[in-house]
């Protein structure tokens, strides 16, 4: 490591100011009582008969206030007279195990005294039918035996492929609760036909189950509930593609573009599937998806305490830590590659030290032509870029947008302790 440092020693982290980048983001005052109106308006509940077992398929994606919204969605199934219990749906995360997906759940605060229903987890999974290509479309094995399925999830742009349809509901139904044979069966021929696959296999999975209705959210620039709606099963197709261009107007972005380098404070499933979101990083696994900022070195610093070790999305970064090498639960990272197919999120870069060489190494690295006015950007992790950390060079283009406010004079900033990371 002497030779590393050596090799590094000139190069200078430049000073670092706060700043706030500012998008236009509605909210939702109250979360549960749009829930209730939601699906008060869409008027499903009737679908509900007394006594009716009802499978609530909730997810491991960030999804903001998802315990409050899975609790408000199973007091009203008990409202109903129906009796409620959740099911993972999650494909092949927390481990591809019955108990890692329920610890999943868990970690996100959908725990069962906080919902008031019970979790049923497992991995077995039903064929329910076929595409005709051959790719089987299957169903947790508690969700086919229930009397009605209800599935809930955010509708946001996906990270590996575009589509009318993408993240969301129908996306939840084909690869979320078809386990992890199903999102294997999803991703068998690539993201390059995923936008297809979905849509195809969901609406097999909505003529051959008992899912009734889907209750989605849109979320703004800054993680929050924007919307909330309830659509029946029969017109999830027609009204979700609607909703994710809702969802893309209001995505977040990294204002400052291009960039030599971006610092990512933590990755983690629990914020994207990638571990950070390509739409904000603009690294993407696969050629079927683009945007986000351009730049041409990416440091991960650290992974979040609700991954659980899983790191997949650390391939797409440039430079990482030795803590990050660490903490990897290998098994976990494997098991989603090996579920879509895509094997470059979980390669390993280049891991250095200590934050600091690791910065280091992407500005010596970037190729910009003047390292002493580097463009550098460091967030906390992409959900969060409201306030982020830019170098002292682009404080003057901070200056001159109406959309960016300065917070702070430019200082000297460490990238080895978590305590002076930007938020």
């Amino acid at each position: 490591m002497q030779v590393i440092e050596e090799l590094l020693r000139s190069i200078e982290i430049p000073r670092m100011a706060k700043v706030r980048q500012h998008f236009h983001a509605p909210q939702l005052p109250d979360v549960a009582a749009a829930v209730r109106q939601a699906v008060s308006d869409a008027g499903v509940l009737s679908r509900i008969a007394p006594a009716d077992r009802v499978a609530i398929a909730v997810g491991s994606r960030g999804v903001a206030e998802i315990p409050v919204i899975t609790r408000e969605v199973v007091r009203m199934v008990k409202a109903a007279g129906g009796e409620p219990f959740i099911v993972p749906a999650m494909g092949s995360h927390g481990g591809a195990t019955a108990e890692g997906q329920k610890e999943v759940l868990e970690s996100l605060g959908v725990t069962e005294a906080f919902i008031e229903a019970p979790i049923h987890s497992t991995m077995e999974v039903v064929e329910v039918g076929r595409l005709p290509n051959g790719l089987p479309i299957y169903m947790d094995h508690n969700a086919h035996h229930a009397d009605k399925v209800i599935v809930i999830n955010r509708i946001k742009p996906h990270t590996a492929f575009r589509g009318p349809v993408e993240s969301g509901l129908m996306k939840m139904i084909t690869i979320g609760l078809g386990k992890q044979r199903g999102a294997e069966a999803a991703h068998a021929y690539s993201f390059k036909y995923m936008a297809e696959h979905v849509q195809e296999m969901a609406k097999v999975m909505i003529e051959h189950t008992p899912i009734i209705f889907g209750v989605g959210t849109i979320e703004n620039a800054f993680d929050r509930p924007a919307k909330a709606v309830a659509i029946p099963a029969e017109r999830l197709a027609e009204e979700e593609p609607k909703l994710l261009l809702e969802a893309k107007a209001l995505m977040p972005k990294i204002l400052f573009n291009p960039l030599d380098v971006l610092v990512v404070d933590e990755i983690g499933k629990d914020i994207s599937g990638d571990g950070m979101d390509p739409n904000i990083t603009g690294r993407f696994a696969t050629p079927y998806a683009s945007g986000g900022v351009e730049a041409a070195r990416t440091v991960v610093l650290g992974l979040t305490e609700k991954t659980h070790g899983n790191a997949n999305g650390i391939g797409l970064a440039d430079i990482t830590t030795k803590q990050v090498f660490e903490e990897i639960d290998w098994v976990k990272g494997y098991a989603n590659a090996l579920t879509s197919t895509v094997v470059g999120t979980v390669k390993l870069p280049m891991f250095l030290e200590t934050g600091d060489l690791a910065v280091k190494a992407a500005i010596k690295t970037c190729n910009a032509f003047d390292l002493g006015r580097v463009r550098l950007v460091r967030i906390e992790n992409t959900l969060h870029v409201r306030d982020i950390w830019i170098s002292e060079s682009l404080l003057p283009e901070a200056r001159e947008r109406e959309d960016v406010e300065v917070l702070t004079e430019a200082a000297v900033m460490s990238f080895s302790h978590s305590s002076e990371r930007g938020g």
